[in-house]
């Protein structure tokens, strides 16, 4: 298959963190990256009477890829078709990785590895609603799982059912016992696994997702996969973001400072605020962009102090950026 030169860097899903804001920032900061949403389920798409407070997005932030959540192949259909047909989406994701109780108990997320054939039946009926790439992000196994035979087979079940694009979270995860925090970090990663599953199938897109840290990091794992995905790095160090198309994509270097990027979001800002919005809604996502940087910890210190007062607006960010001297651009 010719593989998706925007799946080779994704930002990954993270529920409460890449948000509509987030994902604008993350935007300004590099262009090539592959954003994802919060996992939204499919109850919330079809019953909650609000779609767009789930689906709405800013033009800006293509390529973006939402990810459902969701086991009723009929449910996740219609989902599929709203998120494409009506909201124009780039690709859709199928959680079968998620481990926390909630997800467990409404029987989506991980707890879907115990049975491939239900997730090939997922896929058909939403990629048979749009024209637009479906993929499955999907863990190494769970609870007593083999990560060999069991994972093999669940690959091989959903190839078999067309889809061409996997990313693999390089853990197993723990449904009984562990926490969703604990599952991030207590079981053992396996790369791997991952580069031999790519070995195995050389035709299908594989994506690594787990632990990584560096961008460093990620031009390794490439040597053995088609794209890296990474989560709380690129949340808690945004200006890694800034890097990744000079480092993975070859091109030019950004051209943004620090400060020239977070004034970029101000015409954003201010809409937002105009429609409801509170300036510390946004300015969350912002509060590690100077990490490492004389005077970060002060701009951090201010926005946390001042964002979330009433009438609270782009001024404080300019108070706070002026507590950090500017770094000129490499």
């Amino acid at each position: 298959m010719k593989v998706n030169t925007a799946a080779t860097f994704s930002v990954a899903p993270m529920l409460d963190w890449t948000d509509r804001h987030y994902r604008y920032f993350a935007r300004i900061l590099s262009r090539r990256a592959l954003l994802y949403t919060e996992m939204v389920t499919t109850g919330a798409i079809l019953h909650s009477g609000d779609a767009g407070r789930f689906l709405d997005y800013s033009p800006q932030e293509h390529p973006l890829v939402l990810q459902l959540g969701g086991g009723d192949p009929q449910a996740l259909a219609q989902a599929t078709q709203l998120a494409t047909q009506v909201w124009h989406y780039d690709e859709i994701n199928l959680n079968v990785g998620c481990p926390s109780d909630r997800v467990q108990n409404n029987a989506i997320g991980a707890c879907l590895m115990a049975d491939p054939a239900r997730v090939a039946l997922c896929f058909q009926a939403m990629q048979a609603q749009t024209d637009r790439p479906v993929t499955i992000k999907c863990r190494l196994g769970i609870d007593d799982q083999d990560e060999d035979q069991d994972l093999q087979r669940f690959i091989e079940v959903c190839a078999q059912a067309g889809c061409q694009h996997f990313i693999v979270h390089a853990r197993k995860a723990w449904l009984q016992g562990l926490s969703p925090k604990e599952n991030r970090e207590i079981p053992p990663l396996n790369y791997a696994r991952v580069y031999r599953l790519k070995a195995d199938f050389p035709e299908l897109c594989i994506s690594l997702n787990g632990g990584i840290q560096t961008l460093a990091e990620a031009k390794a794992h490439l040597a053995y996969v088609d794209g890296v995905m990474l989560g709380r790095a690129a949340y808690q160090n945004p200006w890694l973001l800034a890097q990744v198309d000079q480092v993975l994509f070859h091109d030019e270097p950004n051209p943004l400072t620090r400060h020239q990027a977070i004034r970029r979001l101000y015409p954003y800002i201010e809409t937002a605020l105009s429609q409801g919005s509170r300036l510390n809604h946004i300015t969350r996502h912002l509060l590690n962009i100077f990490q490492g940087c004389y005077g970060g910890k002060r701009f951090r210190r201010y926005l946390s102090e001042q964002a979330h007062l009433p009438n609270a607006g782009v001024e404080v960010l300019e108070t706070a950026l002026a507590l950090v001297p500017e770094i000129p651009a490499p």
